[in-house]
């Protein structure tokens, strides 16, 4: 892309530059610290010129917008044709209390829903299981039949708007109930459109809400690609998550690397179930975190967009440019939000979401300023909504595509992290794969060590986090925090209780045991899990069914 003999001159003149006008600005006037680094710990060079880059060529590496291998981003036009994706993530308590926030978020400019479930339901369980005690709708809305789900998306047009569901051991059976709900609603499940998280190798390897051994759980999972792709053709299957990832602890490029092998191993499994890559690929989406470190956030935005366009095309065999395409949601860094000083988080949430912006995401969520004291509260959810619609009607930043692209900086970062992703790809491969990798705990003690290094960094003061370690101000918190409905819990177990007292319970047994023998068996469970679903049989029943067929997962502990 440059000239050698250019290069060679300005090789000359950087010399000549650190020698002399660099220097006599070191002896007036020294750098603030001895070395700089990104959020991952990794060093920043003082000035990037053409000669980071030299070995790049445009069209190979970097391409047009919308052209492979769309690093510059997968449409031509991106945010000047249509801006992301307004997508706030939402649930507390009762299904009635979550309903009336996704109303007032849509009233409020949103453009597409989001839905966090509480930890019982995270994780299988019914409201009123011994399990779940003391957990309802705390980190979530509670759904535990396809009555919750009826009363949570009632007066929502389903086939209007996109909604997320971020869920993932009972995936499928949550997802049974939105497609049985917008039945009810009379609509078909061909005009749905949405994604639910479904991604329980992330599980496995950060967040830790997994309920089965990871090869039935696998199997629930391209059980949802199989039939989604025959039936719910607009429906995102499994949302590759490296946001978890990146909140456990890890590294940018950990980040990158362990979420696109995360999406590579859904692809072998898809194939190997015998599907064509091209009838699942295009409905493959991912969901990235946006950290601190600007520019390396969007350096990895870029670089993931590129290694994933080059191994569906030439390690899968993809023919539909569609299969290459890197679509994916992202949410800002909830890791980073800090109790102390809560209203400065609103600084936080904006840098990181116009990163999110720049490193062309399609759907956006911006975590609300009181989010590491409470649930949002309307007041902060709303401010946080209000982020994202000044970056795309106030900013610029949408008006033109990949605005950052040719930077010498940003296209240094982006080749840096994709080959130390493809370092992480090896290591796996020499370990047997994911699941082996997981198995061996490679995945989990990478994460602790690179959360261990930052946690060090800040305590020794090498890293500054405002109103933790700098600029400390003790002053009383005096946002407003939300308050759920104290009445909340009793109506929800009532209504599972009348759930169960009203249904047809021989209907109910008899669904469940067609599951359990689909499960012992090889046949596609999500028709037997729709039907289970559409009796009333719960969300518990179902799980405790499954877990009879496939067991339960106990994670060994590593030394």
């Amino acid at each position: 892309m440059f000239d050698k003999q250019e290069l060679e001159e300005l090789q000359q003149a950087l010399k000549k530059w650190e020698q002399t006008t660099l220097q006599k600005s070191l002896a007036s006037m020294p750098e603030r610290r001895s070395e700089f680094i990104t959020a991952s710990s990794e060093p920043i060079q003082r000035l990037y010129t053409p000669l980071d880059i030299a070995d790049m060529d445009y069209l190979n590496d970097l391409g047009l917008p919308g052209e492979y291998p769309f690093t510059r981003g997968i449409h031509p036009t991106m945010h000047r044709g249509r801006l992301w994706t307004m997508r706030m993530f939402a649930g507390f308590g009762t299904a009635e209390e979550t309903n009336r926030r996704f109303k007032y978020l849509l009233e409020q400019g949103q453009t597409g829903l989001s839905i966090a479930f509480d930890l019982p339901t995270l994780m299988g369980y019914d409201t009123d299981a011994p399990e779940a005690l003391g957990e309802f709708g705390k980190c979530g809305v509670a759904v535990s039949s396809l009555k919750d789900m009826e009363i949570l998306l009632q007066d929502i047009p389903l086939d209007k708007v996109s909604t997320s569901m971020t869920i993932n051991g009972p995936a499928a059976v949550i997802w049974a109930m939105y497609i049985a709900t917008a039945e009810k609603q009379g609509v078909r499940p061909d005009q749905l459109r949405g994604t639910i998280q479904n991604d329980i190798l992330k599980e496995y390897i950060a967040q830790k809400e997994f309920i089965f051994p990871p090869e039935p759980s696998m199997r629930l999972v391209v059980d949802t690609m199989e039939y989604g792709s025959k039936y719910v053709p607009q429906w995102n299957t499994i949302s590759i998550s490296g946001y978890h990832i990146r909140e456990a602890g890890s590294t940018a490029v950990q980040e990158l690397a362990f979420t696109l092998a995360d999406g590579m191993e859904y692809v072998r499994w898809g194939i190997a179930r015998g599907m064509d890559v091209d009838e699942f690929a295009p409905r493959l989406s991912f969901f990235f975190n946006a950290h601190n470190d600007f520019f390396e956030e969007i350096a990895k935005f870029r670089a993931a967009r590129r290694i994933w366009a080059r191994e569906m095309r030439h390690t899968f065999g993809a023919k539909n440019p569609r299969s290459w395409l890197l679509r994916f949601h992202t949410q800002t860094a909830g890791c980073t939000l800090t109790a102390q000083q809560p209203e400065i988080n609103i600084v936080r949430v904006a840098i990181q979401a116009l990163a999110a912006v720049l490193g062309g995401t399609q759907s956006l969520h911006t975590n609300s300023m009181d989010e590491a004291l409470a649930l949002p509260s309307e007041l902060a959810v709303t401010i946080a909504l209000r982020t994202q619609q000044i970056i795309a009607e106030e900013s610029g930043v949408a008006n033109t595509v990949d605005p950052l692209g040719g930077s010498y900086f940003v296209e240094a970062l982006t080749n840096r992290m994709e080959k130390q992703a493809y370092e992480y790809f090896r290591r796996i491969e020499e370990l047997g794969g994911v699941l082996p990798a997981i198995e061996k705990g490679f995945f989990q003690s990478e994460i602790a060590d690179a959360a261990y290094r930052y946690q060090r960094e800040i305590d020794e003061g090498i890293r500054k986090i405002v109103g933790v370690n700098a600029y400390v101000d003790n002053k009383p918190i005096t946002i407003p925090i939300l308050e759920m409905d104290p009445n909340g819990y009793q109506r929800q177990i009532a209504r599972l209780q009348e759930v169960r007292r009203t249904r047809d319970n021989a209907r109910v047994g008899q669904a469940l045991d067609r599951l359990r023998i689909a499960c012992l068996g090889t046949e596609n469970t999500m028709p037997y899990i729709l039907d289970a679903v559409r009796a009333y049989a719960t969300l518990g029943e179902i799980v405790a069914v499954m877990k009879e067929a496939f067991g339960v997962y106990q994670e060994p502990a590593w030394i």
